[in-house]
């Protein structure tokens, strides 16, 4: 067995609107595991979320991988895994079905809300870097602009859509969910079973990646912390 077989793939999934340099952090031992970073492509036009990630799947390179996807990306996955074997299938900041979606997200589906979001405000990001002021704000544009590059109208109508009308009455069996106890987007309560990151908001693989760097090697091989290390969480 070569050097490159006996390593463990890892497929990285953004959440939406993001690019793959939110996981620029992420570093996990060369000599066990090859990261491998996904990027959204452009959905078809009124494309299910089923096709959408059997064109994900193609991106897929290898045998036996490990899944890993934040947010929306961890709703992409979920769908991926349905038609690939898997080693490890790990959600971050996410949600595994319908019941762990908030009320408010939940009342927009019902009520066709979420198509009033307006979408193309997206475009406005770079405008908003040009005119903000302050150092906290400026700061705060630029991360905007460099991780949510992906902006086109129709991907992020498309997204939305699925997230909120997502429909997945109950979770798959063996999903590994990491969520952070002050995550805003999905808060904790509605989230059974999972890893919790204390302190952890909805984007704490950007500022909680040493926290990753030091447990997801454990959590891609054993599918938990050990008791003992958990103290150190």
């Amino acid at each position: 067995m070569t050097e490159e077989n006996q390593l463990i793939h890892v497929y990285f999934m953004p959440g939406m609107a993001a690019n793959s340099s939110i996981f620029e952090f992420i570093k996990l031992p060369e000599d066990r595991f090859k990261m491998h970073f996904l990027e959204w492509i452009i959905p078809k036009k009124e494309e299910s979320l089923k096709s959408y990630a059997l064109r994900m799947n193609k991106y897929v390179k290898h045998e036996n991988v490990v899944l890993i996807g934040v947010s929306f990306g961890g709703v992409i996955v979920q769908e991926m895994a349905k038609s690939l074997n898997l080693k490890r299938l790990i959600i971050i900041s996410s949600v595994k079905c319908r019941e762990e979606l908030p009320r408010r997200m939940r009342y927009a589906a019902s009520t066709g809300l979420f198509k009033l979001i307006p979408t193309s405000l997206f475009d406005y990001v770079d405008h908003f870097e040009k005119i903000a002021v302050g150092d906290f704000i400026k700061k705060r544009a630029k991360l905007y602009r460099q991780y949510l590059s992906v902006r086109n109208q129709r991907y992020l109508d498309w997204a939305i859509e699925n997230m909120v009308l997502w429909n997945c009455a109950k979770a798959q069996k063996g999903i590994v969910h990491i969520h952070g106890d002050k995550d805003e987007i999905f808060p904790i309560k509605y989230i059974p079973e999972c890893i919790t990151v204390k302190g952890g908001t909805h984007i704490m693989i950007l500022n909680r990646y040493r926290w990753f760097n030091k447990y997801l090697p454990e959590i891609i091989l054993s599918g938990k912390i050990e008791e003992k290390n958990k103290k150190l969480n």
